[in-house]
């Protein structure tokens, strides 16, 4: 499966919406989105992963990496996820401490850092 990717200005919060398989063929093109969002200035980001069916370790590090860059300009990565096999993988690894994970978009957008 391939890896569908759009973006969405609301506010001040970039909104990258993410579908299909995130993994090691796939996460390159995610990495390559969230480094050019961050080369143009767009610091507080929301990954919506509704639309994920599939997130493997590369996957993680890629989120990790464009954590890493926004937060390198006082910015913000949150997610948004309500899929258990998804959130699963989150917890297992720790990363819902790393990350704040929200709902729904809205919520996220609303959130305050």
């Amino acid at each position: 499966m391939d890896l569908s990717l759009s973006t969405e200005t609301i506010g001040d919060r970039t909104v990258v919406r993410v579908g299909g398989e995130i993994d090691v063929y796939t996460a390159p093109k995610l990495r390559e989105q969230l480094v050019e969002l961050v080369n143009d200035g767009s610091f507080h980001l929301v990954v919506d992963m509704e639309s994920v069916d599939f997130l493997d370790s590369t996957g993680l590090g890629v989120l990790v990496g464009g954590l890493k860059r926004v937060r390198a300009h006082e910015g913000s990565l949150r997610l948004v996820c309500n899929q258990e096999r998804i959130l699963k993988i989150f917890r297992i690894t720790g990363l819902t401490k790393v990350f704040p994970i929200h709902t729904s978009v809205e919520e996220a957008v609303q959130a305050t850092d």
